[in-house]
């Protein structure tokens, strides 16, 4: 359903990688967890 282009991607990866969110939060709606999780360890961020 999410993709790393989709916007709910966009806006919690922001938040997890800023420090306002940490990746626990990140809803289980769907796979919007996975795909922020790809995401922020692609950038480096640890996910764990």
């Amino acid at each position: 359903m999410f993709n790393e282009n989709s916007i709910c991607v966009k806006v919690w990866f922001t938040a997890v990688a800023t420090g306002t969110y940490m990746y626990e939060q990140v809803p289980n709606l769907f796979n919007l967890r996975e795909e922020v999780g790809k995401k922020l360890e692609q950038m480096g961020f640890p996910t764990e």
